[in-house]
């Protein structure tokens, strides 16, 4: 089997309502839920390319970034008889809209609070991102 590496970018993206903070997650077709991520594009840079993504997927357009958080993640899967060996980079964002438009790529979105998000995402990595940034959020 031929052996692919793909780079992607992604946000882990909250609000805030009231006193509470919402963790925005995607319900994708395979079933699981997850952060906004996409493919980086030629030309863009990680933080480009997340931005670029988090508006296609969610319409959402106005993110500040939190300082100091940036981490990757790695995982390997099979799609079309190739290996893909993913590396995804996760920024930490805050956007003060509530509406989400999701694209095609998605079957629906929902806002948590932390320790429903933590429950509700599908895979070990993500709940260790939302482990990573908690206490930049509940400082922000």
């Amino acid at each position: 089997m031929q052996e692919i590496s793909e780079k992607s970018a992604g946000i882990i993206l909250f609000r805030e309502e009231g006193n509470k903070k919402l963790f925005l997650l995607l319900h994708y077709p395979s079933g699981h839920w997850d952060f906004v991520k996409g493919r980086i594009e030629k030309g863009e840079d990680e933080m480009q390319a997340a931005i670029r993504e988090t508006r296609e997927e969610t319409g959402i357009i106005d993110i500040n970034f939190i300082e100091g958080f940036k981490e990757k993640i790695h995982y390997t899967y099979v799609h079309d008889n190739k290996i893909i060996k993913k590396e995804v980079v996760f920024f930490l964002g805050i956007t003060y809209s509530s509406q989400v438009i999701i694209s095609d790529e998605h079957i629906d979105h929902i806002w948590l609070e932390y320790e429903s998000a933590y429950t509700k995402t599908t895979y070990q990595n993500a709940k260790n991102l939302l482990q990573k940034c908690r206490s930049l959020v509940y400082t922000s």
